[in-house]
């Protein structure tokens, strides 16, 4: 198995962005480039067995001969994570191209056949052969691996690895069955795929031992052949001596005594200084591989080796033994280390592998991910680190490029050691480079001050020190000092932050346990849980228990409340509702760790949403944390609802606004967290073009968020939004674009030169702050406060206690993995007026003269409505005006003031203090009025005239005429609506009768008629006595009494009087022309008389009468 420093460094970060990382295993190596375990028998001994003794026979795929010098195959239990027990060092021995070696380990009794010879036996250990099986490993060091299986597989000695039955520690996926007392697992063809399920198949055992060609570690009995170290090293990737024995000389330029390195390096003397790359083609330096040879030289001895010519994963190496070196008189001119300026070539740097340097120029750390386990430094040659490739071109083929570009630019730093100080033989060595109070960040300046040695090892080319570098030794660099105690200031009146937490949950492993839950974990040296790998079904991502959450939280409180932006964006805070609480828990829990830290009720939680949404509920979530005294919430979150997120978290949106501020100042802030580049299959699986695993998912996340927010935009009736969180893209990625090609500007990519995640070497930005086009014209600044990303992971809280070092400290720095971003932007200006609409209705047609209704509705962009008056006009005629209520007024108009004509009528809004005046227009047809004409008429006694009372509308005149049956009767004026009309005296007798009026019309009103009833009673009679002879004599004379009748407008024609004295009948007489004489009758008795004298009418007058006084006188 071959593990690279890019993939130890880099293993798991791919994974969800803020997990706790998991070494990998490394790229399989079918073609075969190092020893493999080819086949293990593990029930020799038991009854039915094929063996008497269980075995491990190991091959050698490749065509150069690998010394087996400080190597050991060991074992552990199936279930262990702690040292493995079973170790057996497989001494001075090499395996030749092709050859194979055979371990030969105890029996379980007495059955089977005996192995061929073992070239190695050791029956100490037990190799398990039940169902539950076990694990087998094979280093180049005898110090025992230890770890679970991802350290295990992290160790760089671990060469290769079997895991059978039920082991927890395997490559790939377990060997579950397949061995037996008649069966081994054998290796399919040698081929080493990293995956122990299918490189094995049972099979009928078949030891092979190498026997005496693999004795003495390779060294050819025979003469060596003398050879210069260029020689040795040759001019191609590979010795062109390997699997020769030599002799060389050189100066000890660099000793590992101690470490695991367990050899020196010596350079041809004279050699070194100022090279010529163009000309210098071969190294002078060359590792000799050795214990002994280690232990009995020093820096600066003048040597004569004789050794075997090997390569050991890509370095070209002369391995000896004691009584194979010689110490020779001191050089005569001794080494000049070569000052050389990086990058290099790949080509370069091999023609300088083993050689002692002083690196010239600038160098930057890339890389300090591996450094709390392994003591590596990742360098950039240059001033920066390296970007992440898909952060500054364009996915695929550019991406790629930049990539190997990077691959080739990169150089380690290394320690002089292969010690993995996660293992428990090495938790207990204080690590080298870092301490509790220096530094050594991503993006630091480095600068070399003491020669080191150019070594290739895991993969990688390693810049070494002369010896191996322990905590408080002299280091060859100086390494400059990066950290800032707080955000660039930013400037604007309002501040917005985004903070990824690092899986904080409240709720502890050790909670879930207790509630019946399960977990596995990662534990510090001593065995103490500290933060959860795996928690089912569903469970926490985060601390252990209390202790480690209290740690977690100092450095998340101090981070925060030092970032101290008004709102706070949080991705990876505990959903509370899958562990049975209210949702915001947590976010409660931490509001409050922030608020006692300040001192003061600085910070306040923004509720869920109402409606939790079914798709991207995850046990994490996003949320929000803003500053009462600077911002207040208007409304209520809501969070989208997409089957787009069913794999990542729900965007979740918020409006704000200044605190005590208007409406025009809201800004909308929506916080995301995409899914991760760790997994996905079909279209979702890694496509190679850098973009990582989901990006089609991540696309179809980033098309739903633009939807939504143009939503949430509208409902908020505000332009102002921000969108904020962990993307988990690149700013080149698809995700990014579609985002940007939305309209929104990447802010802190617009405004900085900062990225805020480190993965893979590289940097870049998986969080972001998008602003829309009108939100970004306020935004003032913008920061990323590298205090995580850029600082080795040694400071989190989830490694506390993993070496003797305390490097934990309650402070900001390593809080989390991903970095915060800050940005300043200033309140919206008060808006000048909006520009408003005036929209309007009235009737087609109207009568002159009467009232019609012009409707008008005023609206404008903003949400305020508009207010103020409204006028109608015709030309420069003000026809009516209103004030608007609740932006809409009826006014009412009079036809009269129009002409009957067609009317295009100006409908103006004058406008207010926040909106502009606009108008419209109505066209109306006023058509001429209905008159309303009526009339009346009184009864009219004959000989009278009688009036009729004609009335119309207001404004209504002209000429109207009475008639009966077709008749004329009258005529009349009208004037302004009122109107009489006289008829003649006579000319109605006493009756009846059914006028009509009718009324001509005018150039306003239609010409109308209307009916009045008259009624004609009989006139008013006067009768009156003439003058008489009024004494007559008793029983004798008869009086002759004159009597007129008249009647008012016309000549009594007809008609009786008649005298009467008391009731009885004196005298009548006909009336002719309203006179009449009545010739009275006699009397019987003398005295004065009372007559009255009657008029009994006629068809045109009423009865009258009169009375008067007769004297009689005696005879």
């Amino acid at each position: 198995m071959k593990m690279s420093f890019v993939a130890r460094w880099g293993v798991g970060l791919a994974l969800a962005a803020s997990t706790l990382a998991m070494p990998s295993t490394a790229d399989a190596t079918p073609a075969g480039d190092n020893v493999v375990i080819n086949e293990v028998y593990v029930n020799g001994g038991s009854t039915g067995a094929t063996y008497l003794n269980k075995f491990v026979e190991l091959y050698n795929p490749t065509s150069k001969v690998i010394d087996l010098n400080g190597w050991s195959v060991q074992y552990r239990s199936y279930s262990s994570t702690g040292n493995f027990t079973g170790v057996t060092a497989l001494g001075d021995h090499h395996i030749e191209p092709g050859g194979s070696f055979l371990i030969g380990g105890n029996a379980n009794s007495t059955n089977g056949a005996a192995l061929p010879t073992p070239d190695v036996s050791d029956t100490s250990y037990s190799y398990a052969g039940s169902a539950n099986g076990g694990t087998l490993a094979l280093a180049k060091s005898t110090t025992p691996l230890t770890g679970d299986r991802a350290t295990v597989l992290a160790n760089g000695n671990l060469v290769d690895l079997v895991g059978y039955g039920a082991s927890a520690t395997y490559e790939g996926a377990v060997k579950a069955s397949g061995y037996s007392v008649t069966a081994s697992l054998t290796r399919t063809g040698a081929a080493d795929t990293d995956n122990n399920a299918s490189d094995f198949v049972s099979a009928a055992p078949t030891p092979v031992a190498c026997g005496a060609d693999c004795g003495g570690g390779g060294v050819d009995p025979g003469d060596p052949t003398e050879a210069t170290i260029a020689e040795i090293q040759g001019t191609g990737t590979d010795s062109p001596l390997a699997g020769t024995t030599v002799t060389t000389q050189g100066v000890v330029t660099a000793v590992y005594k101690t470490g695991g390195f367990s050899g020196a390096y010596i350079q041809t003397d004279g050699t070194g200084g100022a090279v010529d790359l163009s000309t210098h083609h071969a190294s002078d330096g060359l590792f000799v591989f050795s214990s002994a040879f280690a232990a009995g030289v020093d820096k600066g001895d003048l040597v004569e080796v004789t050794g075997a010519v090997s390569e050991f994963n890509g370095l070209t190496e002369l391995s000896t033994t004691t009584g194979n070196f010689e110490k020779l008189a001191g050089p005569a001119q001794g080494v000049e280390p070569a000052t050389v300026s990086f990058p290099l070539s790949t080509a370069q740097k091999e023609s300088l592998e083993g050689m002692l340097l002083a690196p010239q120029g600038d160098f930057t750390i890339t890389n300090n991910y591996a450094t709390n386990q392994y003591a590596e430094i990742g360098l950039a040659p240059g001033t920066k680190p390296f970007d992440t490739p898909t952060n500054v071109v364009a996915p695929g083929a550019p991406a790629l490029a930049l990539q190997a570009q990077n691959d080739e630019k990169l150089i380690t730093l290394d320690d002089g050691a292969s010690l993995n100080f996660f293992s428990a033989a090495s938790q207990g060595i204080a690590l080298p480079w870092l301490t509790a109070d220096n530094e050594v960040r991503t993006g630091a300046p480095v600068t070399f001050d003491d020669p080191v040695v150019l070594d290739y090892r895991n993969s990688a080319w390693k810049l070494q020190p002369t010896q191996q570098l322990v905590a408080g030794g002299n280091e060859p660099v100086v390494i400059g000092n990066t950290r800032k105690a707080a955000p660039e200031p930013v400037g604007g009146d309002l501040t917005l932050g985004t903070f990824n937490v690092l899986n904080y949950f409240t709720t502890t492993a050790a909670d879930f346990v207790a509630g019946g839950g399960s977990c596995t974990y990662y534990n510090d040296r001593e065995g103490n849980h500290i933060t959860a790998n795996t928690c089912t079904p569903d469970g926490p991502r985060g601390a252990a228990d209390d202790a480690n959450l209290e740690r977690q939280q100092a450095k998340i409180v101090s981070a925060i409340n030092t970032l101290d932006a008004n709102v706070v964006s949080l991705e990876e805070i505990e959903n509370s509702a899958a562990f049975g609480v209210d949702r915001d828990d947590a976010l409660h829990h931490l509001v409050a760790a922030l608020n006692t830290a300040a001192g003061t009720d600085r910070w306040a939680a923004v509720p869920s949403p109402a409606t939790i949404p079914v798709n991207g509920e995850d046990v994490i979530r996003t949320a929000f944390i803003y500053q009462p005294a600077k911002v207040e919430t208007v409304g209520t979150s809501v969070a989208l609802d997409d089957p787009a997120f069913s794999n990542a978290r729900a965007p979740l949106a918020q409006e704000f606004r200044p605190a005590g501020g208007a409406a025009y100042e809201d800004f909308l802030v929506i916080v995301n967290h995409f899914k991760s580049k760790g997994s996905g299959s079909g279209v979702d699986a890694d496509q190679g073009d850098g973009q990582g695993a989901s990006n089609h998912a991540r696309t179809l996340q980033a098309h739903a968020l633009m939807a939504f927010a143009a939503e949430r935009e509208a409902a908020a009736k505000t332009d102002r939004v921000f969108l904020t969180g962990d993307f988990n893209s690149y700013n080149e990625e698809d995700p990014v674009g579609i985002i940007e090609d939305g309209g929104f500007v990447n802010v802190p990519r617009a405004l900085t030169d900062k990225q805020t995640y480190q993965f893979d070497g590289a940097v870049g930005s998986l969080d972001h702050v998008f602003a829309s086009s009108e939100a970004y014209a306020d935004v003032t600044g913008a920061d990323i406060w590298n205090i995580n990303s850029y600082e080795s992971v040694a400071r989190e809280y989830s490694r506390y206690n993993y070496n003797v070092t305390d490097f934990y400290k309650p402070n900001p720095y390593r809080a989390s993995d991903h970095d915060p971003e800050i940005i300043g932007f200033n309140n919206a200006e008060a808006p000048g007026p909006v520009a408003s609409t005036t929209t309007a209705t009235a009737p087609a047609t109207a009568a002159y003269g009467s009232t019609f209704q012009v409707e008008a509705k005023v609206e404008a962009g903003d949400d305020v409505t508009p207010t103020g008056t409204v006028t109608v006009k015709d030309g420069s005629v003000v026809l009516a005006t209103g004030d608007l209520i609740d932006g809409e007024v009826s006014l009412p108009v009079d036809a009269g003031q129009l002409s009957v004509d067609d009317h295009t009528l100006t409908v103006s809004y004058a406008g207010d203090a926040g909106h502009d005046p606009s108008s419209t227009t109505v066209t109306v047809e006023v058509v001429k009025g209905d008159p309303g004409l009526a009339a009346t008429v009184a009864t009219t006694k004959y000989g009278k005239s009688a009036v009729v009372d004609v009335t119309a509308e207001a404004g209504v005149s002209g000429l109207v005429t009475v008639t009966h049956e077709g008749a004329y009767a009258g005529m009349g004026f009208l004037l302004d609506g009122s109107g009489k009309v006289t008829l003649g005296k006579t000319a109605f007798k006493p009756g009846t009768y059914e006028l009509t009026v009718a009324y001509g019309g005018s150039e306003t009103y239609k010409s109308d008629t209307t009916t009045a009833s008259l009624t004609i009673v009989r006139g008013t009679t006067t009768t009156k006595k003439g003058s008489f002879t009024a004494k007559v004599v008793e029983d004798r004379t008869r009086a002759n009494v004159p009597f007129t009748v008249t009647a008012p407008g016309y000549t009594v024609a007809t008609g009786t009087v008649r005298v009467y004295r008391g009731s009885t009948l004196v005298g009548h007489g006909t009336v002719a022309n309203g006179k009449v004489t009545v010739r009275l009758a006699t009397f019987a008795s003398a005295g004065t008389q009372k007559l009255v004298a009657k008029y009994g009418g006629n068809t045109y007058g009423e009865p009258s009468e009169v009375a008067f006084t007769l004297k009689v006188v005696k005879k």
